[in-house]
């Protein structure tokens, strides 16, 4: 099983990311994939990436950070991009999500600092990682739009929310599509009209693949408390459930599928 999103980069794993690293391998998790926000947290899952063997990263600026980089911040996420861990460009995208913590950063920065990672993404054939939260139209639009510049698998939509619509055109365009621990919630997310169980169930088996986004989504029953990688057993256990498959089956296509995106054999 391979945990394709999380960020053991960022403080709450600070005191014991060994540790919870440990946990995640007694588990059955052989690779993580630790994702950045920002430069600072780019490098910081690089640097993670190199000290252990099966930690890999990537790296981009989140929606929410888009107005906030700095002059020549390209170049610099060029720079780390290009270390042999990296495998992916991320996580990036749009969210058109009110947080009390944040609000919402202007529309067209957040397209202008999406666009300019496709550019590089296209430059150094790295899959894109995309973040949408509550901005799926306009998110496919740009795919659309920047169709001659994805890879041929162009990468994956990370915890995926949104409706059956925007799902058929992210799996037309062919990408694969992330489950994290609030499948496993009941009720619908705010704003969201789609449950995501019914979008597990939409989703073809050989296009899934499994993240826990930690230390956020704690799947249940450990919802409320800090979620680490080891938990990606959990939320692959629910999946199998939905699909009607076990889980030996399950856990072996979604884990072909992570390393077919991200190329992880050939990294070996």
């Amino acid at each position: 099983m391979i945990d394709t999103h999380c960020h053991l980069n960022f403080h709450s794993f600070t005191s014991d990311y060994d540790e919870v690293i440990q946990r995640a391998k007694e588990r059955g998790v052989t690779k993580i994939i630790n994702v950045g926000t920002k430069i600072d947290s780019s490098r910081q899952a690089v640097e993670l990436a190199e000290k252990y063997e099966d930690l890999y990263a990537i790296v981009g600026i989140h929606p929410h950070h888009a107005d906030k980089v700095e002059e020549g911040w390209i170049e610099k996420l060029e720079k780390i991009a290009k270390n042999k861990k990296v495998v992916g460009i991320g996580e990036i995208g749009l969210d058109y999500f009110s947080y009390k913590s944040n609000g919402i950063v202007e529309p067209q920065i957040q397209k202008q600092v999406f666009q300019a990672q496709i550019n590089l993404a296209f430059q150094v054939k790295l899959p894109l990682q995309i973040h949408n939260r509550q901005a799926g139209e306009d998110i496919i639009k740009i795919l659309k739009e920047n169709k001659h510049k994805l890879l041929p698998t162009p990468g994956m939509f990370h915890c995926f929310a949104g409706s059956e619509q925007v799902l058929g055109d992210a799996l037309e365009l062919g990408f694969y599509i992330g489950f994290d621990g609030n499948v496993t919630y009941d009720g619908l997310a705010p704003r969201e009209n789609t449950d995501l169980k019914d979008i597990a169930r939409l989703t073809p088996i050989d296009r899934m693949v499994v993240e826990t986004d930690s230390p956020y989504l704690t799947p249940e029953p450990h919802r409320g408390t800090r979620n680490e990688p080891a938990y990606v057993i959990l939320i692959a256990e629910f999946l199998a459930k939905i699909k009607g498959i076990s889980f030996e089956e399950f856990d072996a296509q979604t884990t072909h599928n992570a390393e077919t995106l991200f190329k992880l054999k050939a990294r070996r």
